[in-house]
């Protein structure tokens, strides 16, 4: 008994010269094309009839014409050889990332609280990683020129083609009050604004341009007073008494020394027009440029 296994699938040598058959209208520019000779290509469209059971060319016109069978053929080779490329790419890509420097950058909030997780993670398939936090704007601007090799932010719009961006979590926005301060669980954003101010992300930030605009939509309009592009100096004046936030809670973990002087309040216990407001959610997302460094959206 044989136990090989059979194989009766084309090879990528005999779909790759069919496709060119197809894309040069004829076997001579095929075999020019593909530095081969007229009878080796010829011999080529042969083998994949033989092995296909059908004819590929209807030879009884003068140029032969490709049949419905060789169309069918053609569009699937080209899909079978495109992905064949992507999947010799990223197995290079692979190579190349064991061998290379990682630059990953990521905003403040996440590198503080899994920085550690993912520099063991890349630290274990690469020779060097290189870390950076900061404010999405500057992260994008980097990753744009190349400044960058991935990037996990939450904007998933880039100028330019080949950009992946596969989805991480996502999580709510909470109100963050002084823990002893008399909340009315029944205001509304500018009720509340009216009595403590709002000590506010700075609008160079995604996190405060989403805050911005979720008050906007809402029509609550308060007061500018303090800004900060990080969590720390914001929440401190919080717990010191001196106003309310709005943050969520990874940057509550990157600022937990805080914690025993802050008490957290869903967005569902105010009222806006007397219906509690909605949710204001972020995510987070892994960029990547297609193609390199493997496949991070498989990882």
């Amino acid at each position: 008994m044989n136990d090989e296994p059979t194989n009766d699938y084309p090879d990528w040598g005999l779909l790759g010269a069919w496709v060119a058959v197809v894309e040069s209208e004829s076997v001579s520019h095929a075999a020019r094309r593909l530095g081969l000779s007229q009878a080796a290509v010829s011999m080529r469209v042969k083998m994949l009839e033989g092995k296909l059971g059908t004819d590929l060319l209807d030879r009884g016109t003068r140029p032969a014409k490709v049949t419905l069978a060789g169309q069918r053929l053609y569009e699937t080779s080209t899909e079978l050889l495109k992905g064949a490329d992507e999947m010799l790419e990223n197995v290079r890509g692979i190579s190349r990332a064991r061998r290379s420097v990682v630059r990953l950058g990521c905003v403040d909030s996440f590198a503080a609280a899994v920085g550690p997780v993912l520099y063991r993670a890349l630290s274990s398939t690469t020779q060097q990683v290189r870390l950076w936090s900061g404010l999405t704007p500057s992260l994008t601007s980097q990753f744009v020129n190349r400044q960058l090799d991935l990037m996990i932010t939450t904007a998933t719009s880039m100028a330019g083609s080949g950009v992946g961006h596969t989805p991480i979590f996502t999580e709510q926005y909470v109100l963050v009050m002084p823990r002893d301060y008399a909340f009315d669980a029944f205001c509304s954003f500018s009720d509340l604004g009216r009595k403590l101010p709002l000590i506010r992300y700075s609008a160079r930030s995604t996190i405060g341009d989403d805050i911005d605009a979720f008050l906007a939509r809402h029509g609550d309009q308060l007061e500018r007073t303090c800004e900060f592009d990080t969590t720390d100096p914001l929440l401190s004046l919080v717990a010191a008494g001196l106003g309310f936030a709005i943050t969520t809670p990874m940057c509550l973990w990157q600022s937990r020394h805080f914690a025993p002087e802050l008490r957290m309040v869903p967005f569902e216990s105010l009222r806006i027009k007397g219906r509690p407001y909605g949710l204001l959610k972020r995510s987070f997302y892994l960029s990547y440029r297609e193609g390199e460094l493997g496949s991070p959206a498989s990882a």
